[in-house]
């Protein structure tokens, strides 16, 4: 006779919720929760209703911020991407700006280690389980602080592989809003590492280059050029938009002939000096194959140090772009 499915009390669940521990939790510091109405540090309880349209419909956006040493870099710009963002999803953040940096800060400040990367998502909402967003009374936030450790070494020294993706792009639409809808961009992660390469990058219905599941992709031209694709129909990366900005900085030096965003054929990436792919947790990583073909000398080039020496001191020293999790 098979096992009978069991009606389990209140305290059975809680009791099976304080003894599971696995070991990816240890990343888990604490996670701030408006359903709750404060922060929890135990990763068991860092949940969602499963009727809160983010779990069944992918009805929410959300954005990831990089904290190092204590200092959060371009919060300011992923929360003007967050309210444009909800603005293109018709879904009202529930707290201000001001509200919003408080609790990220005293979510950093209970995970109480200096380098995080933060998950912000705003969904629509529990209420029930069908796609009408008005069953929904209130929106939700909830802000999660996991432990950020460092990328391997071997991917900025020895670079890493990209390949096109066979994975449709999303339209222009959904394509500029950081929804919680992401199974394309799960699809074109999968399909990276079942390919054995580190990205994959999307080519829309004209053989034009896009993005990557989670990066964004940009090129530097033989003639000197730096270019990334046009942002209508794809999501634009704020780690990308400051490159451009340090980009600029090289064009006045004349180590640069230009910052351009157009159209990028994969004919004309892979003949590229250099290839790089932009993002939140590691910032900037070089490209040295292509579609199983080498990038410029197949070997890290020198626009990609640059660039990242840039980055890593703007996200240093760059007070501006910089939001204390806590207090000197």
């Amino acid at each position: 006779m098979p096992e009978p499915v069991r009606i389990l009390s209140f305290d059975e669940v809680v009791d099976g919720l304080l003894r599971c521990k696995e070991p990816y939790h240890e990343k888990y510091l604490a996670m701030y929760s408006s359903y709750y109405g404060g922060i929890v540090t135990d990763p068991a309880l860092m949940a969602v209703p499963v009727d809160d349209h983010l779990v069944h419909r992918g009805d929410g956006i959300f954005e990831a911020f990089l904290a190092t040493n204590w200092n959060i870099y371009l919060l300011n710009r992923h929360l003007d991407r967050l309210e444009r963002s909800a603005r293109g999803a018709m879904l009202q953040i529930p707290v201000d700006r001001q509200r919003m940096v408080e609790i990220i800060r005293a979510t950093g400040r209970a995970a109480n280690v200096p380098d995080i990367i933060f998950r912000l998502y705003v969904s629509r909402g529990p209420g029930g389980f069908s796609a009408n967003p008005y069953e929904c009374p209130k929106a939700q936030v909830y802000v999660v602080a996991v432990r950020h450790d460092p990328p391997p070494k071997e991917k900025y020294e020895r670079g890493v592989l990209l390949k096109t993706s066979s994975i449709s792009m999303k339209n222009d639409v959904f394509a500029t809003i950081k929804t919680c809808n992401y199974l394309p961009n799960v699809l074109m992660n999968k399909e990276a590492l079942d390919a054995g390469v580190d990205f994959t990058v999307s080519m829309d219905e004209r053989g034009c280059l896009g993005e990557g599941p989670t990066e964004n992709f940009g090129i530097v031209t033989k003639a000197g050029a730096f270019v990334v694709p046009r942002f209508d129909r794809i999501l634009r990366g704020t780690t990308v938009l400051r490159t451009m900005d340090l980009a600029r900085t090289l064009v006045q030096k004349g180590e640069l002939s230009g910052v351009e965003e157009r159209d990028i054929l994969p004919e004309e990436a892979r003949d590229a000096a250099e290839i790089m792919m932009f993002g939140t947790s590691f910032h900037i990583f070089p490209v040295v194959e292509y579609d199983g073909r080498p990038i410029g000398s197949g070997k890290p080039g020198p626009m990609f140090r640059r660039l990242l020496d840039l980055m890593e001191e703007d996200a240093r020293s760059c007070r501006e772009m910089l939001t204390p999790v806590r207090e000197e």
